[in-house]
């Protein structure tokens, strides 16, 4: 019998809600999809019995963390490790994400699971008298270290470059000259501001109509190092007039986390593979919705992803950088780790009234994988927050 709840709505009213009894979803474990390419931007576990400086040395919880993986790999995911969602530049330094991509890449080739790794310039202070060579070294140094631990490229985007770049012929040039020294095709991923407001202004515009004149531009002349392109602008009509552009064989890996069902599905002229931060969220109903467009069956297809579209908007709202509070959360509701703590404490980025609607968006979408185990989850985080609850059952 599935307990109630005490939740705040904007203003401070309370209400009382009972999550709903939904099935979980069923998903064939154990091997990839076969009509998409999906990864699924992982989060990290921290380690809340660390006695370490939270904000300066975050310690993470390394076997928690692994075993998150090892979910999103069984449900057919690969893994896009040490991306934003893992709080990369926000709380996850350079030196601790060589270590979780040292870890990791191990344990993806354990169990035949696919993993790309993000590399950047994050060793590197941004500043405008920045030398641009030195934003190619530092570059250079991550790859390297990514393809020699075995690991596929994510290139992400640079802080260190909208720093001191002068014009879009910087980005042409340090781009060109990385993906020049790679051995093996990499994905490049172009994060708008909205995910990192350090970034704005990338290849050299803030007009986007111009900077993706440049982003295609390095593209089409480095084709042969890209495998594809991952676009985070949450602009639907930009990213499918992106992959219009595209050469042949280079993919564009969605990484708009508002209009995701529908650029996946695709259109006449083509589709979007995935590689998304709100996967780590919505993972069972991803895979079970990526598991009907294998089959064909694209109307249960958008009954379950649809479903997932009201929680993703949520967990994405302004400001959107703050979305990896809304993924840890879900995880800690469904079991996955015991605690709501967040390397730079990052657990306090959003409000209580934030996440109660969290909360119940997730129930409508079926993504409370045991209802009882996340209103008991869900009541102290609620009462550490002033609001009182009364036990009650239905």
């Amino acid at each position: 019998m599935v307990q109630s709840l005490i939740l705040p709505k904007a203003g401070g009213e309370l209400y009382t809600y009972t999550p709903s009894q939904k099935a979980a979803f069923e998903v064939e474990k154990g091997k990839p999809f076969e009509k998409r390419t999906a990864f699924s931007a992982a989060h990290v576990v921290c380690d809340p019995m660390a006695d370490a400086d939270p904000l300066k040395n975050a310690q993470i919880d390394w076997q928690a963390t692994m075993e998150y993986r090892h979910y999103l790999w069984s449900l057919g995911f690969g893994v896009a490790e040490a991306m934003d969602t893992s709080q990369r530049g926000m709380g996850l330094s350079w030196e601790s994400a060589k270590e979780l991509i040292r870890r990791s890449i191990p344990e993806a080739r354990s169990v035949g699971g696919r993993i790309a790794c993000g590399t950047g310039t994050d060793q590197l202070t941004p500043s405008p008298d920045l030398p641009l060579d030195e934003v190619e070294k530092a570059y250079k140094e991550q790859c390297e270290f990514v393809e020699g631990e075995g690991g596929q490229i994510i290139l992400m985007s640079s802080r260190a470059l909208a720093a001191c770049a002068k014009g879009p012929e910087d980005y042409e040039k340090v781009y060109g000259n990385v993906l020049g020294s790679v051995n093996q095709p990499v994905i490049l991923h172009w994060l708008g501001d909205m995910f990192d407001p350090n970034l704005k202004g990338y290849w050299g515009y803030e007009d986007l109509d111009k900077a993706t004149e440049v982003c295609v531009k390095v593209i089409q002349d480095n084709a042969a190092k890209i495998d594809g392109v991952k676009i985070s602008l949450l602009d639907k009509q930009r990213e499918i007039d992106i992959r219009n552009r595209l050469p042949e064989g280079v993919k564009v890996y969605t990484g708009d986390d508002f209009n995701y069902p529908e650029l996946i599905k695709g259109d006449e002229n083509g589709y979007s593979d995935a590689l998304l931060g709100i996967f780590d969220a919505i993972a069972p109903a991803a895979a079970a919705g990526l598991r009907a467009l294998d089959e064909g069956n694209m109307e249960r297809y958008h009954d379950i992803l649809d479903k997932t579209v009201p929680l993703a908007r949520h967990i994405f709202q302004h400001p959107t950088f703050a979305y990896k509070t809304g993924v840890v959360f879900m995880a800690y509701l469904n079991g996955h780790q015991s605690h709501f703590r967040m390397i730079g404490g990052a657990e306090g980025s959003r409000s209580i009234i934030h996440l109660s609607d969290l909360f119940v968006m997730a129930d409508e979408a079926g993504l409370l994988e045991d209802p009882d185990m996340a209103v008991e989850r869900m009541r102290p985080v609620l009462e550490q927050a002033g609001v009182n609850q009364e036990v009650r059952s239905s």
